[in-house]
Order: structure tokens, then C-alpha cells, then sequence
């Protein structure tokens, strides 16, 4: 050891022996038992004890002494800064030298140094002009920042809390929640979240920030997050005569002209109903096939018929579908309305991805396992003019019926 131990115990009694603590801390990092580095140092064994555990019951009546605690130097390279790196911060900034400097010198982004300094840092006197940036009382208000779980902000502000839920209840998603906050709070920044801090506070337990049945509101219904997984094949292809995707017209691809639409089925309970969908791929404007008798090719061909005979000439250029058997009458339903059917490559749904996103939208109105021959005409009416009336992030937060208005005017 590189100091002396004291001959005379009890000369100086009334001082601190902190070297001989230092030193019996050291040897229990080493390893030592708490016996032996005890008689290594010099002092009783119970001494030792308190040093570690405190002392809950002392005698005479005398206050209960906490344990002393020596800090641990740091195994290895922290994510966080610790002290010393805050007092060569603050010692550099003395210096006049720049950020980039002083983050190559710790190895850190330059972004953690400007952001430490301007989150930890504090004005002169009250003078936001002159910044002084203190490390240890860095140190301390990082401390005092970091334990965890904190309040969130939808949980402190119960009027944002409100709104949100309050949306939900309309079955709106979380994005087009926090872009309404902010088109109706456009100058108040504590009425702005991003939709992750609203999926936080739906997702994770214990935070009680939204009722936890609000779930049951977002259009996947879960109360948990899914794991990404490799998406399922769809069936084969049939082997009618079938035009490929590939052949589709160039207008159709880029979205410029309206009237090319995608279509595809939601299925119900065992597979015994199903409702079509079509999706105009400009303005995303749904329209729901009513098959109360089935979904054969020749029910599902009779539906596409009367649906698209309600619309104008220049809404019905093209229709594009996956490989289901529900299109084996595609040559037919193209003699009757003069609209050409284009097929996806096998196992391809991004193809049709306004349809797919859709179809998502409405099993929120439509659940899977439901049977969904139970909905009439009437029903599939007012959950389309519902789905057309919500703002859509892809058309400027415009709604479809208002972006379809727009080119049927023009």
C-alpha cells in the first residue's frame, strides 16, 4: 500500500480516516473478502461492515448513518458523458476552442457537444446574451434528467390528451391526429406531437396516458406491436389469357390522369363472403362492391358492371387486379363496359398498393372473421363516404372526395 498506517488508533480519533477507506475500497475491487482487506488496512471488521452497509441502529440513540459509496470507475466507453468529459468541455470552451475540436478530442459528434452545452449550460445573472457552461452543475441536472419513466406530454397536457382520444373515437389515425393538431394549433408548440409519442402512450404499459380500449380503435385493432415478418405468398396464378401489369399504360403508372382504378376482395368469416373494393389510384376515391350471393367469378363480374356504369366515360380507363380466381370472367366484364383488366405479377401486393393500404383502412368497418354478407347496400355506402371524407397524408392532407371534386370540375 502506498500509505502508513497510523501506530496510534486513537490519536486524531475525531478525524475522518478516509485514506484507509480509499484503501479497503481498492482492495474490494481487487477482490479481497471484506475479513481480509479489513486486517490488510488495520481496522476492526465491523468498521468494514458499516463502511459498506451503513449503520441502521446505531447506539445512544444517534441518527442511522448511510452507507459510503466510492464511485466505480467506468468499465469502458459510456454512451453517456460523464464528469470528466464535462470538465474538458468546459475548460476547452475556456480556451476559445470550437465544437469540432472538442468533440474529436473526446470522441464524440460534434451534435452531442452543442447539445450538451446548450441543454446543461445556463445564462449569467439571468442574461441569456452571456451562456457559462459549469460541468459539474452539468453534471448534476444531466443526473437528475436521465432516471426514468418520466411523464409524457400527452399525460401533462389533458386538453392535448382530449383531442387525441377524442379523434381516436373516430377511428382516425395517429399521423392524421398529429397533423389536424397541428393545422388547429399552428402557434402553440405543447400541442404538437409526432404519431410515435401517441403509439407510446397507447402501446406501452403503465404510462396511463390513453385508455388502453383506444386501441381497439386503430385500424389494426392490436394492443401490441407486430413483428415484422416475410410477407405470405399469394395462390397461383389461373391460367386464363391475362394482360400483364407490364402492358399497363404509362399514364396509369405515374398517377397524371384519373381513371385507372385497383381492385381487389376483403374475405369474411371461413371464407364464405366477401366485399369488393376499388381504389382510383390519383385520388384514392373508394367505391365497395356489394356480393351478398357469394364471390364466384360470375357475382364478382356482375358487381364490377353495375359499379362502373355509375361513373363518367373519361373515370374508367383501366382496372388493375391480382391473379384471384374471382377474375376468371375478366374477358367478359371487359366486352360489357370496354374497360381493359390488368393482372400483378404472382405474389407482387405492392403493385397494387392504393388497394392494399385501403383494404387496411377497412377492416376497422370490417373485421376479419365477421361474416360480411350481413352489411347491405346502404351500409357499404356510409363506410365508403366515411373512408372518402378522411385527409390523406398522399394528397396533401386533402380528402379523396375533395381531390375527385376538384377534377371533376376541372
Amino acid at each position: 500500500m502506498d500509505f502508513e498506517i497510523r501506530k496510534d488508533r486513537m490519536a486524531g480519533k475525531a478525524r475522518r480516516l478516509t485514506r484507509e477507506r480509499e484503501a479497503y475500497f481498492q482492495l474490494m475491487r481487487q477482490g479481497y473478502s471484506s475479513m481480509e482487506a479489513c486486517r490488510i488496512v488495520g481496522i476492526n471488521y465491523r468498521t468494514g461492515k458499516r463502511w459498506r452497509n451503513g449503520w441502521h441502529s446505531p447506539p445512544n440513540g444517534r441518527k442511522p448513518v448511510p452507507p459510503i459509496y466510492t464511485e466505480m470507475p467506468a468499465s469502458g466507453p459510456s454512451r453517456y458523458l460523464c464528469e470528466e468529459d464535462r470538465i474538458h468541455i468546459a475548460d476547452r470552451l475556456r480556451e476559445k476552442a470550437s465544437i469540432r475540436q472538442i468533440a474529436a478530442e473526446l470522441g464524440r459528434s460534434p451534435s452531442t457537444i452543442s447539445r450538451e452545452i446548450r441543454r446543461n449550460g445556463m445564462p449569467l445573472c439571468g442574461d441569456a446574451s452571456r451562456w457559462a457552461y459549469r460541468p459539474h452543475a452539468a453534471h448534476r441536472r444531466a443526473k437528475q434528467r436521465r432516471p426514468r419513466p418520466k411523464a409524457g406530454k400527452i399525460g401533462q397536457n389533458p386538453r392535448l390528451r382530449d383531442f387525441i382520444q377524442h379523434h381516436l373515437n373516430l377511428r382516425w389515425s395517429p399521423e392524421q391526429i398529429c397533423q389536424a393538431l397541428r393545422a388547429r394549433f399552428p402557434d402553440r408548440p405543447e400541442m404538437h406531437v409526432v404519431h410515435e409519442t401517441i403509439y407510446q402512450a397507447l402501446y406501452v404499459q403503465g404510462r396511463g396516458e390513453l385508455r388502453r380500449e383506444l386501441t381497439r380503435a386503430l385500424r389494426t385493432g392490436r394492443a401490441r406491436r407486430k413483428p415484422r415478418r416475410q410477407a405470405q405468398q399469394r395462390t397461383p396464378r389461373f391460367a386464363t389469357p391475362m394482360v400483364m401489369i407490364s402492358e399497363r399504360p404509362a399514364e396509369a403508372a405515374d398517377r397524371a390522369v384519373p381513371g385507372h382504378w385497383e381492385g381487389d376482395l376483403i374475405i369474411g368469416k371461413d371464407g364464405n363472403s366477401a366485399i369488393g373494393t376499388l381504389v382510383e389510384r390519383a385520388t384514392r376515391y373508394l367505391l365497395l362492391l356489394h356480393l351478398p350471393h357469394g364471390r364466384t367469378a360470375e357475382h364478382v363480374r356482375d358487381a364490377l358492371v353495375t359499379t362502373v356504369q355509375t361513373l363518367p366515360p373519361h373515370l374508367t380507363r383501366s382496372l388493375t387486379w391480382d391473379q384471384g380466381i374471382e377474375m376468371a370472367s375478366h374477358g367478359s366484364f371487359t366486352l360489357a363496359t370496354d374497360i381493359p383488366v390488368f393482372f400483378c405479377d404472382p405474389a407482387s401486393p405492392w403493385q397494387r398498393g392504393s388497394n392494399e393500404n385501403t383494404n387496411g383502412l377497412l377492416r376497422q368497418y370490417f373485421p376479419k372473421g365477421t361474416d360480411l354478407s350481413a352489411h347491405t347496400r346502404e351500409q357499404l355506402d356510409a363506410v365508403a363516404a366515411q373512408l372518402n371524407s378522411r385527409p390523406r397524408k398522399t394528397l396533401d392532407w386533402e380528402t379523396p372526395a375533395e381531390r375527385l371534386l376538384k377534377l371533376l370540375a376541372a
